[in-house]
C-alpha cells in the first residue's frame, strides 16, 4: 500500500479511537480530570485502569466518534492543560509505582491563539523532559495519526508501538507539500518522502513494533495489544530503575543509526 494510502487508512471514519482501546483492552477504567492550573481538556483522556490483574495509568489523545463527540474533543488536537493533564497522572503514576500506556490519535496539538497564550511549546516541551525520566514502565501506541509534537509529546517511551495502517511524522503530507513545493497536487509525493508509515519507522528503529490490523473487527486485535502490554510492561517492571531510564535514553540515541 503507497504512503498516501496509509494516511488515508489512518484518518479513515469509524476507526476506532482512543476511548475504544482503553475499554476494550482494559477493565475499572476511572476517568481523572483537569490539570490543577486551567482546566479539564477533553481531547486528552486520562485515568486508572487494570490490565488483567495490574493497576495501570491510561493516557489517550482521544479525536470523537460523531460530530457533536469530535467538536467536544476538539477532533483529537489536545490544548497545553491537556498535555498538563496527561503529565499530572504521569506523576502520580511514578509516586505510586503503576505502569503508563499512552494510545495517541491526533493530527498535533492545538496551534490557535488561546494554545500558544497558554504555553503549547512549554507544555509539550516539559512532557518530553519528564517522561524521559519518568520512573516507571512507559508504552506508548499510535492506532491513528501521530501528528508532530502533538503525538511525540505522549511518545517519550521504554517502546513505541504502531498499528499498521497508523502514520507518524513532523508533518502531514499536506502540509508538507505546502511549504516544500507550493502545490497540493504533490501531496502523495510528500507523504513517500516523510516515511511516516509503520513499515519505514520500524525500519529506521524509531518504533519497536507493528500491529496488524483486521478488517473491520478488531476484537482479536484487542487481545494481543492486551497480552503483549502485558508481557513488555511486567519486563520493564522487573528491571532495576537506573536500568530502565538507562534503556529509554539510548533508545531515543539510537533512532536511524544502521550500526556501523
Amino acid at each position: 500500500m503507497e504512503a498516501i494510502e496509509r494516511v488515508k487508512a489512518a484518518r479513515a471514519k469509524g476507526r476506532p479511537t482512543g476511548t475504544d482501546f482503553i475499554h476494550k483492552i482494559f477493565t475499572d477504567f476511572t476517568e481523572l480530570h483537569g490539570d490543577r492550573r486551567y482546566g479539564d481538556d477533553k481531547a486528552v483522556v486520562c485515568g486508572i485502569a487494570r490490565l488483567i490483574d495490574m493497576p495501570v495509568t491510561v493516557i489517550a489523545l482521544e479525536r470523537g466518534h460523531d460530530t457533536t463527540d469530535k467538536i467536544k474533543r476538539n477532533f483529537g488536537c489536545a490544548h497545553p492543560e491537556g498535555y498538563r493533564k496527561a503529565l499530572r497522572q504521569m506523576k502520580l503514576a511514578e509516586k505510586f509505582h503503576r505502569p503508563v500506556v499512552c494510545f495517541i490519535d491526533t493530527s498535533g496539538a492545538y496551534c490557535g491563539k488561546s494554545a500558544e497564550e497558554r504555553g503549547q511549546g512549554e507544555a509539550i516541551a516539559e512532557n518530553l523532559m519528564e517522561m524521559m525520566t519518568l520512573k516507571t514502565p512507559v508504552i506508548s501506541v499510535l492506532i491513528g495519526e501521530g501528528g508532530s509534537g502533538g503525538a511525540l509529546g505522549l511518545a517519550v517511551a521504554d517502546e513505541v508501538w504502531m498499528l499498521e495502517n497508523a502514520v507518524y511524522s513532523v508533518i502531514s503530507p499536506e502540509g508538507c507539500a505546502s511549504i516544500l513545493w507550493k502545490d497540493p497536487s504533490k501531496t502523495a509525493e510528500a507523504a513517500e518522502c516523510l516515511k511516516l508509515t509503520a513499515g519505514d519507522l520500524l525500519s529506521l528503529r524509531v518504533i519497536e513494533r507493528v500491529f496488524k490490523e483486521p478488517g473491520e473487527d478488531f476484537t482479536e486485535l484487542y487481545e494481543t495489544i492486551r497480552a503483549e502490554l502485558y508481557s513488555t510492561i511486567q519486563k520493564n517492571k522487573a528491571l532495576p530503575t537506573e536500568q530502565l531510564l538507562d534503556h529509554r535514553y539510548h533508545r531515543f540515541r539510537r533512532i536511524g543509526w544502521d550500526g556501523r
